[in-house]
């Protein structure tokens, strides 16, 4: 398989997080999904990150030995101050604590902000000044939370809150410290067992959540709602 990894912008990386592509066919590629009759859903899946390309959908590195390092998946990577970060880096510091069964992590959106601009700046081509060409102009970040399942007879207490952000802040980077960490009863999963940060992170947002169906507990879904800790 002619496997490689790709920059947002198409372009083959090493040892560097990326996408995993595939830019020729392979035996086990599927022709299609079911009851997709035009293959709209098949193509946004799989064929629209990049044109003509196998996109996997998932965030990983190539290592100079050929093999590769899983981040999680593309459409759960956090962008606080525009970095990008796998879950999996998160997960891997989260589930060393005995005191958590399950956890998952998502981004949350932060309130648009004005842009500020210095006095007397000046668009160019004009004399207006970009203080007033640009007073509609909104700068967009996310914040990191954490929900953790935690084991019987635990306690999401102050002390466990700063031991998870001292080891994920030692083992990976102040980026990646939760802004907020949380508990709750259950994390929701695909009856393959898969985690589903892009439906907690619709719930979070007001957004219809998809294929409710392929989960195994979808009534978990329901603590993630209207959490007054996520209020902005």
């Amino acid at each position: 398989m002619d496997v490689q990894v790709f920059s947002s912008q198409g372009e083959p990386v090493e040892e560097t997080q990326g996408e995993l592509v595939c830019t020729n066919s392979f035996p086990n590629q599927p022709w299609g999904f079911w009851q997709d009759p035009d293959g709209r859903r098949y193509h946004h899946a799989y064929w629209e990150t990049f044109p003509n390309v196998w996109h996997h959908g998932d965030y990983v590195s190539l290592q100079p030995t050929g093999g590769m390092v899983f981040y999680g998946r593309s459409d759960a990577v956090l962008n606080p101050g525009g970095v990008r970060i796998g879950t999996a880096e998160i997960y891997r510091q989260v589930n060393r604590f005995e005191e958590i069964v399950d956890a998952v992590v998502i981004s949350q959106d932060m309130p648009a902000l004005p842009v500020k601009t210095q006095p007397g700046d000046v668009q160019s081509g004009n004399n207006q000044s970009s203080a007033e060409s640009n007073q509609s102009a909104k700068s967009h970040d996310v914040r990191v939370v954490l929900f953790v399942q935690l084991a019987q007879d635990a306690e999401l207490d102050d002390a466990l809150k700063a031991q998870i952000s001292q080891r994920i802040r030692e083992q990976c980077s102040p980026r990646h410290v939760p802004a907020v960490i949380l508990a709750v009863n259950d994390i929701p999963r695909t009856r393959s067992g898969k985690l589903v940060e892009l439906a907690v992170r619709q719930v979070v947002h007001h957004q219809p959540v998809n294929n409710v169906g392929a989960l195994a507990n979808p009534a978990s879904l329901d603590e993630f709602k209207d959490r007054p800790e996520l209020a902005l």
